[in-house]
């Protein structure tokens, strides 16, 4: 089985990071240096069927479904995740917890299997590495 793990650390508080990980105004602009997915639908209400959105490409609309599963607010949010057109139902984990005056942010996507799941966790892995590199750490100065 495959997985993406990323590991970040904001010097900003959790409940800012919280703020603009879980915000559907905020989080198309920190996935703007992914493929710019906004969320329709999307709460921190466990049970919430929700969409990610996306630019299509080709062999992909560019749209995911989601559930979300689990809330703790400001530590961790758990959704599922589904292509609309099918396959696997694979899990993301967002854990942030206090670090050095600032927060540790943790990126869990899992449950990729076989060859696909490998390609699949290699591209996605790169694509959030880049959003939560560059795109979240922009948000997050820009809030105040």
């Amino acid at each position: 089985m495959s997985a993406i793990h990323i590991v970040r650390d904001y010097p900003h508080p959790p409940s800012k990071v919280w703020r603009a990980v879980t915000d559907p105004e905020l989080i198309p602009q920190w996935t703007a240096t992914g493929a710019g997915a906004r969320p329709e639908g999307f709460t921190t209400v466990p049970g919430t069927r929700f969409r990610f959105v996306a630019r299509p490409k080709p062999g992909w609309s560019g749209v995911v479904v989601c559930e979300v599963l689990e809330v703790r607010e400001p530590s961790l949010l758990r959704y599922s995740w589904q292509d609309e057109g099918g396959g696997e139902v694979t899990e993301v984990a967002y854990r942030l917890a206090p670090h050095a005056g600032g927060t540790r942010f943790t990126y869990d996507h899992t449950g990729f299997t076989g060859a696909g799941g490998f390609l699949m966790a290699r591209i996605l892995g790169s694509v959030r590495t880049r959003m939560l590199s560059k795109g979240l750490p922009a948000v997050l100065d820009r809030l105040d």
